[in-house]
């Protein structure tokens, strides 16, 4: 098991902890019909990424975030601080969220709970017209190899896009919309987390952390060799 302390060494002022662009917050909340002046959540935020391009993109809304890991956190609430009173960022589990939103923004994350149970549990979390969006693992076409081996640590089970449709029926709501993210989003992850990795090489990492720099310069290496087969899918639902 890796040491968290070594991960979150890694992660340290990094711009985000997963794949997704500026561009698939701003498709979500047009499909989602989020208003100017909407109550946000962004559930499971990381270090902020997304908590600011949602703030940018509705200047009227307020936005709660929250993350359970301190240090991330901490660097979201950083990065929010210039938005002022109307972005508020909490230590706490996502799947108990504070307050009634329009948008419950969830970002590679809502698996870690269980998709179905992320979205029965934050259906009591939605305002009235309220939506969901959240990215989700993805087989974009038959798995191959490569693709089952680079999500066999994920928990639950990775399946095509009908059946994370099955799970969002399932759990009592429908689709407004989806896209796949491929290519381009993971780079702008990947990119600087490899660049991490040379840097903290470089500096005689401590066997814990030099095992966290392995494992994640192999998950590099695996995407690289097959980018067109990895993939999120992006999902706007609704209670049914």
């Amino acid at each position: 098991m890796l040491a968290p302390d070594a991960f979150f060494t890694l992660y340290s002022g990094l711009d985000r902890e997963g794949p997704g662009l500026p561009e698939d917050v701003l498709w979500a909340l047009g499909v989602a019909g989020t208003p100017e002046a909407a109550a946000i959540c962004d559930a499971g935020c990381g270090s902020g990424a997304d908590t600011v391009t949602l703030a940018e993109a509705r200047p009227g809304a307020r936005i709660t975030a929250i993350d359970i890991t301190p240090s991330l956190a901490a660097e979201a609430r950083a990065r929010a601080a210039r938005f002022g009173d109307r972005v508020r960022v909490r230590e706490g589990n996502m799947a108990d969220l504070p307050g009634k939103f329009d948008l419950v923004w969830c970002a590679g994350a809502a698996y870690f709970l269980g998709l179905e149970a992320a979205l029965r549990g934050w259906r009591g979390a939605l305002a009235p017209g309220g939506r969901i969006a959240f990215s989700e693992p993805v087989y974009p076409h038959p798995p191959t190899a490569a693709m089952l081996d680079f999500w066999q640590d994920v928990p639950g089970s990775v399946t095509d896009l009908d059946g994370i449709i099955a799970r969002i029926a399932a759990a009592g709501y429908r689709s407004l919309g989806h896209r796949l993210l491929i290519g381009a989003p993971w780079a702008a992850y990947y990119a600087p987390l490899e660049a991490r990795i040379a840097k903290l090489r470089a500096a005689q990492p401590s066997p814990e952390l030099s095992l966290v720099l392995d494992s994640s310069a192999r998950e590099i290496a695996a995407w690289q060799a097959s980018p067109d087969d990895i993939a999120y899918a992006l999902f706007v639902v609704e209670p049914a």
